[in-house]
């Protein structure tokens, strides 16, 4: 059984680019943010992390993709949209628009449940807490949006799996950089810079 803690360190060159060409084919797009929000609505940043920061999402790759396309059919059920997304192997974060922050929450925790009853039977380890909690902030301003969405797009460089955005398969940064393409992204890099974004609750060697 798999037991590498990050398992896409563990890739040759030559896995790591099929496995991006076959990924990227099927990346699902980018939404523009609403400059206009319905009525009733705001963005949140959400993010959750599993216990003790273990990499229980990321112990095999078709768990990666399992868990991010649940995810996502989630975070864009009904008139709600996820803005930006990234899943590493022990957190993921969301920039989502609802109406309704409590029934997502509550969804999320349900696919927490669903996806730890059934990765604990696949790992042989009953009982054992994977997930944490999922956390939301509300999204104060425009320069608070920009930043949040590069902090989101950068976490698999911050935390050291990739060198690039683009590299990382399991997030909206290829999308974003598809629609806008690298010059305006690299403007919005710029002038939405993230700082000390996430310090004191995402500072830990993940």
């Amino acid at each position: 059984m798999q037991n590498r803690p990050y398992l896409w360190r563990s890739l040759t060159p030559k896995q790591r680019s099929e496995w991006l060409t076959q990924r990227k084919l099927n990346q699902l797009p980018w939404h523009s943010p609403s400059h206009v929000r319905t009525e009733g609505s705001e963005f949140f940043h959400i993010t959750a992390a599993c216990f003790e920061h273990r990499p229980h999402i990321g112990r095999t790759l078709a768990r990666m993709d399992a868990f991010t396309s649940e995810l996502l059919e989630i975070a864009n059920a009904g008139p709600q949209r996820s803005n930006a997304w990234c899943v590493l192997p022990n957190h993921y974060h969301l920039l989502v628009e609802t109406g309704d922050i409590t029934r997502l929450l509550r969804e999320l925790g349900r696919l927490h449940g669903r996806t730890s009853f059934q990765w604990n039977g696949e790992d042989e380890d009953r009982g054992r807490q994977v997930f944490f909690r999922a956390t939301e902030r509300t999204i104060r301003s425009d320069r608070h949006f920009w930043a949040t969405i590069n902090y989101i797009h950068n976490n698999p460089v911050h935390h050291g799996y990739v060198e690039q955005w683009s590299d990382w398969i399991w997030s909206s940064a290829t999308a974003l950089l598809l629609r806008v393409g690298t010059e305006q992204a690299g403007r919005i890099w710029r002038d939405y810079p993230i700082l000390d974004y996430g310090k004191g609750w995402d500072s830990a060697n993940l």
